[in-house]
């Protein structure tokens, strides 16, 4: 397989193909497809959408995709998404460790791990964060979710991602960004790999508006990197899996559905390397509110509530003076997934592990342990960068609901409370 070859942009529209003279000129669907392709649009809005949200593409494939026989239900596994909840959603903070590797060869479908969610792909609304760990490639097997796009923010381990739009390289430091309904087949060229996944049922990602900040910050469109046409012309039987309704079936074809030569439109899979995001913070006092952090959003009917914000914590300079530089003290009326893809949190001194997790839903009352705290408040408050850490939140405007899983995996911390609970009264009562 050949290495990638990228596109740059972020919501561009753009033309590629694996095969010169592929694309048809001055129409999308002409009576004869060059080559004896098939004409097929993907649509990730509907057709009516306003013109700046509309987001299709046209592939050109060797099949169409309307070629496969019926669904059957596959095991589910411990991939969960609603509408009832399976257990009780408690309002206790959580947070986990890291999970176990699998003990048995495991690809990347069979791998998948839910560990809360909100709201419902029915209703077009909400998230679902699984993690993902796999040993294996995914062989002769390609997976779609037609229930949402989904987000990926590796933590350990390559990922080669085959779309039908394109090869998709991400590694530890980058996210990736499959559209709702593209398929794909997800390759370990380094061996196993792990990481999160958001997936999102509501309006598409996009990059946040600046605002106050101007023109130019934060996640920079020209640093999303989209691949160009590429595809496999494959007689070899596999199996399509579609995450449907949040459940798993599958069908099988007699070739392999990743056979798209050329395409065109502003609908397609990207990367973004995390490092690239131009960090905005106060260069006087007070800690910022982490919304300065915002790569991705995917806006709520509600305006100014995000249905998902994808928010980073980076390298960076923390130069505020006379302040506490740590998070501070903070119930939010928004519930915050966190996980860590490298280093140390400077909210937890200790606890929080790349490929942990934490949870901390709506107002529940949260913010530095003890030693963050009185390190926090007795440091010389000089200009000091935070090195080698890399973590990050998905934030939602509606409760997460743990899974089964979530709360009775031996991973659940449960002596989490205690980082809050030695914090003595200083309390003096006058001047």
């Amino acid at each position: 397989m050949s290495d990638p070859a990228y596109l740059t942009g972020f919501g561009n529209s753009f033309a590629s193909e694996a095969l010169a003279g592929t694309l048809p000129e001055g129409q999308n669907s002409p009576q004869k497809v060059p080559f004896g392709l098939y004409a097929e649009q993907l649509s990730g809005t509907p057709f009516t959408a306003p013109r700046e949200e509309n987001q299709r593409s046209w592939l050109y494939r060797i099949r169409p995709s309307a070629g496969h026989a019926r669904y059957r239900r596959l095991d589910d596994g411990l991939l969960r998404n609603g509408p009832e909840a399976e257990i009780e959603t408690p309002p206790d903070r959580l947070r986990w460790n890291p999970m176990p590797a699998p003990d048995k060869p495991t690809d990347f479908v069979d791998g998948l791990v839910t560990m809360a969610w909100n709201g419902s792909p029915e209703r077009g609304e909400g998230i679902a964060v699984h993690l993902y760990r796999a040993n294996l490639s995914m062989r002769d097997r390609v997976f779609c979710d037609a229930d949402g796009e989904l987000l990926f923010v590796p933590q350990a381990g390559r990922l080669r991602l085959a779309t039908e739009l394109g090869l998709l390289d991400l590694a530890p430091g980058e996210i990736g960004i499959v559209p709702r309904g593209v398929r794909f087949r997800a390759e370990l060229p380094e061996g196993p790999a792990s990481g999160y996944l958001c997936e999102n049922h509501g309006n598409l990602l996009r990059l946040p508006e600046l605002g106050p900040i101007g023109s130019n910050g934060l996640a920079n469109t020209r640093d999303f990197l989209t691949p160009r046409a590429w595809f496999e012309e494959s007689e070899r039987p596999t199996q399509l899996v579609q995450k449907f309704m949040g459940h798993l079936w599958a069908t099988d074809l007699d070739h392999s559905p990743l056979d798209v030569v050329a395409w065109h439109g502003n609908l397609a899979p990207c990367k973004y390397d995390l490092s690239r995001f131009n960090v905005m913070g106060s260069t006087s006092f007070d800690h910022p509110d982490p919304s300065i952090f915002t790569v991705l959003t995917s806006p709520s009917d509600r305006r100014g509530t995000a249905n998902l914000d994808f928010v980073i914590f980076p390298p960076r300079w923390m130069v505020a003076e006379h302040s506490f530089r740590p998070p501070w003290f903070h119930r939010n009326v928004m519930s915050e997934f966190m996980g860590l893809i490298r280093g140390a949190y400077d909210a937890k001194s200790e606890g929080f592990l790349p490929g942990g997790a934490s949870l901390h839903n709506a107002l529940a009352p949260h913010g530095p342990d003890v030693a963050s705290w009185e390190r926090a408040v007795a440091e010389d408050v000089k200009p000091r960068k935070i090195e080698d850490s890399l973590a990050f939140m998905f934030e939602t405007n509606h409760v997460l609901r743990p899974t089964r899983f979530a709360l009775e995996t031996p991973a659940l911390q449960q002596d989490y409370d205690q980082c809050w609970a030695g914090f003595q009264k200083h309390f003096k009562g006058t001047p």
